[in-house]
């Protein structure tokens, strides 16, 4: 399937969406705190989203049951949200998808449960900042390939391993479009990116190796190695000259710095 080229209307739309999960996320980080249950942070998103005439669109998307895929230490993404308490020192991978007047919005983040060990606070920067060296990339005349290889080259330098079974992907009129965007990769291949499409850049970074098994529910992905892994997504619209980030992390972290 060729990837779709959304005009400029269309993307206001897709934008609309994905500043909306961002100001849903910025509910979510209000409630992060030892003791909260993650079910607890579905339920306000779920609210939350339908208030503002949004959609959840992860629920009921091939069976997923919640509003939000909440991942919680070596849980890498798609964790089910739960009556488990979150704890002091646990990191939480929080990604939600919102559809609105037809078309969807993608992104997530990963959030700091108190104070929490260093090498996994680094573990959290390395990883956002990767997502801002594959944004970088994410131009017109490029490739998905030079996305993944900037990620890539970014975190393994520090140590990191980059999840390799997972991926960012399309969105736009559904949650999973053309072209997949791997976190690793060689420069100059993959789908050519061109003006007008929108995709959602994903890196999954792990504390330890990249190995990965799947959870008893069919969904949870996480590290074999019981080592944290991180998560950070933006939806982005390619331009002539770069790219316009559709979501923001900008409410988030305003929370995050009031707290």
């Amino acid at each position: 399937m060729t990837p779709r080229i959304y005009t400029e209307e269309e993307i206001a739309k897709i934008r609309a969406s994905a500043l909306l999960v961002g100001d849903t996320l910025a509910e979510v980080a209000k409630m992060i705190a030892p003791g909260v249950k993650t079910i607890e942070l579905d339920r306000m998103a779920e609210a939350f989203i339908r208030s503002k005439g949004g959609v959840p669109a992860c629920k009921g998307y091939e069976g997923f049951p919640f509003t939000l895929c909440v991942s919680v230490n070596h849980m890498v993404v798609h964790g089910f949200p739960s009556e488990d308490e979150l704890r002091e020192g646990d990191i939480v991978s929080v990604d939600c998808v919102i559809e609105k007047d037809g078309y969807h919005g993608d992104s997530a983040y990963t959030f700091a449960v108190g104070h929490i060990e260093e090498p996994v606070r680094q573990l959290l920067e390395a990883t956002k900042a990767s997502l801002y060296k594959g944004i970088e990339q994410a131009r017109a005349g490029n490739r998905t390939g030079d996305i993944g290889n900037a990620v890539q080259t970014y975190v393994e330098e520090r140590g990191y391993g980059v999840v390799r079974e997972l991926c960012g992907h399309g969105v736009g009129a559904h949650m999973h479009e053309k072209p997949d965007v791997l976190n690793y990769g060689k420069r100059g291949s993959g789908c050519l990116l061109k003006k007008g499409m929108v995709i959602a850049i994903e890196p999954m970074i792990t504390l330890g190796k990249r190995s990965i098994g799947i959870a008893k529910d069919g969904w949870g992905v996480f590290t074999l190695d019981g080592k944290a892994a991180a998560h950070f997504e933006h939806s982005v619209a390619i331009t002539a000259d770069g790219c316009d980030i559709l979501s923001s992390f900008a409410n988030v972290e305003n929370v995050l710095k009031n707290k």
